[in-house]
């Protein structure tokens, strides 16, 4: 049985669509075009909280009947909010930050219906990385997949085998905390298919 109300996934991320298909929920996924720029002395759960916010409502102003979910990923690391990297040199930083190290990676999300914030969380995840070598590094960047991503790493790809632990939600890892989204949808009306 399906919903009788519209969700949109404002994303363009392949690991929300992944996350959000698996739990059995029917969607669309729009791209929001919102910049993502840190304000300064922002924490990262406030950051991520509202560009999360800011994803689902600029959606949910055009598509109004729909129920909207917005969700941002930051990772931070001894209080340093590492985005997406810039270049190779950005990535290696990062990832030699991280090496040995355990860092926060926090995911907001938000529903949002009417260009109306209807609620929104952020849920926090820490991972550790095992100490890893020169060469490990310089190898993974040349795989490319580190540049579209928070922290220049993906738990579902290369850079899983790097996580010697995590503690939460690994789903809160790839990008989506599945299993808070799918509670908030259902006080919503909206049901797994």
């Amino acid at each position: 049985m399906g919903n009788s109300t519209k969700v949109i996934l404002a994303s363009a991320s392949p690991r929300r669509r992944q996350l959000l298909g698996a739990a059995g929920i029917e969607f669309e996924a729009i791209e929001s075009f919102v910049p993502e720029r840190h304000v300064a002395g922002e924490s990262a759960r406030d950051y991520a909280l509202r560009m999360a916010r800011g994803k689902a409502g600029a959606v949910s102003a055009r598509f109004p009947a729909a129920i909207v979910i917005g969700a941002d990923t930051i990772v931070v690391c001894e209080t340093r909010i590492l985005e997406k990297p810039a270049n190779e040199d950005d990535a290696r930083r990062m990832l030699e930050m991280l090496s040995g190290r355990t860092h926060t990676v926090v995911t907001a999300f938000a529903l949002a219906r009417g260009g109306k914030i209807l609620e929104s969380s952020p849920v926090e995840s820490q991972v550790t990385f095992r100490r890893l070598a020169e060469a490990e590094i310089d190898d993974y960047i040349a795989t490319e997949e580190p540049f579209d991503k928070a922290g220049a790493y993906g738990i579902q790809g290369v850079g899983g085998g790097f996580i010697s632990h995590v503690e939460g939600s690994r789903d809160n890892v790839m990008g989506l905390p599945t299993e808070r989204v799918v509670a908030a949808l259902a006080r919503w009306g909206v049901k797994p298919a």
